[in-house]
């Protein structure tokens, strides 16, 4: 089951714009930089990976890309609207799976979906219905009166993902959205993104599964020690190879593991 065609607010984007530019973002924690002049364009109507080992920078860019973390330097454009000059018009074309931030979990799920709608605006009516579509796509009706607090860690990432969906925005950033899923609730949270985009959507995922992404995805950037390192449609970053194989040769191959001799048998 897909999830329905919802009407989205209307902006003026010339085709083939960025849903998303950045541009020389620029974070640091205690003096240490986490992003370090990361500039990107992320096109409209893309499905678009953000790829990198631990502690790359994803998280950070992702969340000052969406209004959760103030930049220390560098702007965040989403369709035309600076996030930072003007955050509630541009929050309103967005959907965001932020890592780690919770979830108002003392609600079931039903009214977590249908809260958040009426933060963005719908009437009770709408809300109601979306979310009772949200629920039906993301097989969670017959958890619906469940409070979030008592959800298992993939359902709880299912809720979230609908969370951000139930407003219609025209762009989605979800920062690991198949963390802790089941293969099959994966597959189905694929397939309702794969028609998002095809309905003029844009998504932004960020993942450590390089065959996900590269089945997944039609762009890809690969971001290390907070910069970034490659960009572009998948074919052109993975450069013939895998792009598992591309992704360990930029950001820098295989650690050494011969130190571990006392564990052979």
């Amino acid at each position: 089951m897909t999830v329905p065609s919802f009407s989205v607010p209307s902006r003026d984007v010339s085709p083939g714009g960025s849903a998303l530019s950045l541009r020389g973002l620029v974070k640091s924690f205690g003096g240490k930089p986490a992003v370090n002049g990361i500039s990107l364009e992320v096109p409209a109507g893309s499905f678009y990976g953000l790829v990198g080992p631990n502690g790359a920078g994803k998280t950070t860019t992702l969340s000052m890309a969406t209004g959760l973390l103030r930049p220390d330097a560098g702007t965040a454009i989403v369709l035309g609207v600076d996030v930072w000059s003007d955050p509630l018009a541009a929050k309103r074309l967005m959907g965001v799976l932020p890592d780690g931030v919770r979830l108002f979990d003392r609600l079931s799920g039903e009214q977590l979906i249908t809260y958040s709608g009426l933060l963005h605006g719908l009437d009770r009516r709408t809300a109601a219905q979306r979310t009772a579509d949200l629920l039906a796509a993301f097989d969670l009706a017959a958890d619906a009166r469940t409070l979030v607090v008592d959800y298992s860690a993939g359902m709880t990432k299912k809720i979230a993902l609908a969370a951000s969906l139930v407003h219609a925005p025209r762009l989605l950033v979800l920062d690991e959205p198949f963390e802790s899923v089941d293969p099959v609730s994966a597959a189905n949270i694929r397939s309702i993104l794969a028609d998002y985009v095809r309905s003029g959507g844009t998504v932004i995922v960020s993942s450590h599964v390089m065959d996900l992404v590269q089945r997944m995805c039609d762009h890809v950037a690969v971001v290390a020690q907070g910069r970034l390192l490659a960009a572009g449609t998948v074919d052109e970053v993975r450069a013939g190879s895998t792009l598992e194989d591309r992704f360990v040769e930029l950001v820098g191959g295989h650690g050494p593991t011969e130190g571990l001799s006392w564990l052979h048998t």
